[in-house]
């Protein structure tokens, strides 16, 4: 249930003079469809970039005392965080409630008491009530929480409310992103009939049951943005030619509503009017994780993964948020917290035994029904299962983070993107984009991050250089992800790309670090002006000079083997070369996305 509040934007109003307390506005409480507008929209294309696990490399791995007993002679640093699976890695490392003997966290002269929290106001409020006594001198308050883990797609709503709470305080007590410990591999999902996946526009008129604006939302938006479909955002009306919401109180619900068959009448609007018209529109797919994509194989199935962050694996981190000030004052505990979590990362990756310990801890920490510590383990690791109807469904899936794979996270590795950054951005101004209205702009993301603390350990030479990866295809393509035409403007005639074309290219750039489980293929297209077979020569040659100039901006997300170039020339023309229009709609690049064969 970690999603009640990664679904809820929070509005905080923060009344002056009132030394405690912010009232939350919340998008489920909101009036629903308050966008000003009943037209569906077309989703912005939304990109993430690329990362690569790194591999544990093996090592002696002490286990920590999952008993009592810690090293309860420090300072108590407390942490709050949703039940999931990307934490695997901080869940070996403190070993239990409190960090315990032997543990990572203790070796490392952290006194870390972590708590299971999945609603988002609290998670604000306990970052308010701690900063407001540092704020009157109270430097080890036991009010509220030092740090939350959150998830990085929905950090900027939520970095957003909780900093206009802590305004009063001033601007040294801002929350800031420090670390990443972990990220979602293919249990954050987007599930549909099957026909979707092979053709999307099958999913024009569906209903999808879902905690609107959360971290599984966004993943359906960036797919609806990849292929040029629409989305309706009033979720009380039904539109034939977007896909449609039903909000959920959380993953579980959305789930619930999909297998229960939940329905609505709803008027019908086309093109942002009502037609006056009633549909009765039934839940057809829905956005969840683990344990909610379990639930729907096993009770009911007959939807598979459309998408998940299996193939989007660089949109959802586990990011650690704490409250500037008190870091700055404690750079050694910080420090100490995230190399702890990051070796947690490197056990559970390396050792079976650590993982199975890891499991236990979450087992007992997140308190689920009917989940011990094999069903935690089981989807860490991802499991294809076959749903009620006898088909085989892809469940779960995790990464915990080594330090490594956190330089590369934050883009401190060389000829990497600063992956963190690009999430947060896209996503947050997603939301902007469809609600202005209730989320006017975000902050920037140079304020809310910090990798000083990173660096600390750079300099310290803890990690290795980041690895120097290759994709290599299999001989038969995996299955299309998505379709999209660019019109990069070049040179006339040559392949040099013209004055006005960086702008295309950046975004370019931005769409094709989507999703790092993926191959791309781009295609070159010309017009029909001159001669075939020079038009074919021309159009390779653009297709290399946008791969090339991908390859060179970002080396470690553009891996040699990851892109694929095909020349097509004139001959698939999508407009008649009769008129300059046409001419120009037909010199194009188109981009395709693949899941890599497995």
């Amino acid at each position: 249930m970690r999603l009640k509040a990664s679904g809820k934007i929070v509005v905080i109003l923060v009344v002056l003079g009132i030394a405690f307390g912010a009232y939350r506005i919340w998008f489920k409480n909101l009036v629903p469809g308050s966008t000003g507008s009943l037209d569906s929209v077309p989703v912005s294309q939304i990109s993430l970039p690329n990362i690569k696990d790194s591999q544990g490399n093996g090592m002696s791995i002490p286990m920590p005392d999952t008993g009592n007993g810690g090293c309860t002679d420090k300072p108590e640093v407390r942490m709050l965080g949703y039940a999931w699976n990307a934490q695997m890695g901080l869940m070996f490392a403190v070993g239990g409630p409190q960090a315990t003997k032997g543990s990572l966290m203790c070796e490392n002269g952290v006194n870390l008491k972590w708590a299971r929290q999945d609603d988002n106001g609290k998670l604000t409020d306990a970052l308010v009530a701690f900063a407001s006594d540092l704020s009157q001198g109270k430097e080890n308050s036991d009010k509220g929480a030092h740090f939350v883990a959150i998830m990085g797609d929905g950090s900027a709503t939520f970095l957003k409310g909780t900093n206009d709470a802590l305004k009063r305080l001033g601007p040294e007590y801002r929350a800031k992103v420090v670390g990443s410990i972990g990220y979602s591999r293919g249990e954050d999902k987007f599930m549909g009939p099957a026909t979707w996946k092979l053709e999307p526009t099958a999913s024009r008129g569906g209903l999808v049951a879902g905690v609107i604006r959360d971290g599984d939302w966004n993943i359906a938006q960036k797919w609806l943005g990849d292929n040029g479909l629409k989305t309706n955002p009033n979720e009380k009306t039904w539109d034939p030619d977007a896909l449609n919401w039903v909000n959920a109180d959380d993953y579980l619900d959305a789930a619930k509503k999909y297998i229960t068959g939940y329905s609505e009448d709803r008027p019908v609007v086309r093109n942002g009017k009502k037609t006056g018209e009633t549909k009765h529109v039934t839940v057809n797919a829905c956005v969840t994780w683990t344990p909610g994509d379990v639930n729907v194989a096993k009770k009911k199935g007959g939807l598979v993964p459309i998408v998940s962050t299996k193939e989007y694996a660089s949109q959802m981190p586990c990011v650690i948020i704490g409250i500037d000030k008190w870091m700055k004052s404690h750079r050694d505990i910080v420090d100490g917290l995230l190399l702890a979590a990051a070796e947690g990362g490197d056990a559970v990756k390396s050792s079976d035994s650590a993982l199975q310990v890891a499991a236990e801890v979450s087992a007992k920490l997140y308190g689920e029904k009917d989940s011990d510590a094999s069903y935690w383990k089981k989807y860490y690791k991802g499991a294809e299962e076959q749903d009620a109807t006898g088909m085989p469904v892809s469940l779960g899936g995790s990464m915990a983070s080594n330090l490594t794979d956190s330089f590369v996270s934050f883009g401190l590795a060389e000829g990497g993107a600063n992956l963190f950054g690009a999430t947060y951005s896209l996503f947050g101004n997603l939301v902007v984009q469809q609600y202005p209205n209730l989320v006017p702009k975000i902050d920037p993301v140079d304020e809310i991050q910090d990798t000083s603390y990173y660096r600390d350990l750079q300099k310290k030479n803890i990690s290795t250089a980041a690895p120097k990866p290759t994709v290599t295809p299999g001989n038969t393509p995996g299955l299309q992800l998505s379709k999209k035409e660019w019109h990069i403007p070049f040179d006339t005639g040559r392949a040099t790309f013209s004055s006005t074309a960086q702008q295309d290219l950046y975004k370019l750039r931005q769409d094709l670090l989507v999703a790092s489980n993926t191959t791309v293929e781009i295609r070159g297209h010309t017009d029909a002006v001159g001669n075939p077979a020079s038009n074919m020569a021309l159009s390779e040659a653009r297709a290399f000079a946008v791969k090339s100039w991908l390859e060179k901006q970002f080396p470690l997300n553009f891996p040699t083997g990851r892109i694929k170039v095909v020349a097509r020339g004139q001959e698939e023309p999508i407009a008649p070369n009769t008129t300059a229009e046409g001419r120009a709609q037909n010199r194009r690049v188109e981009v395709i996305i693949q899941s890599i064969k497995q």
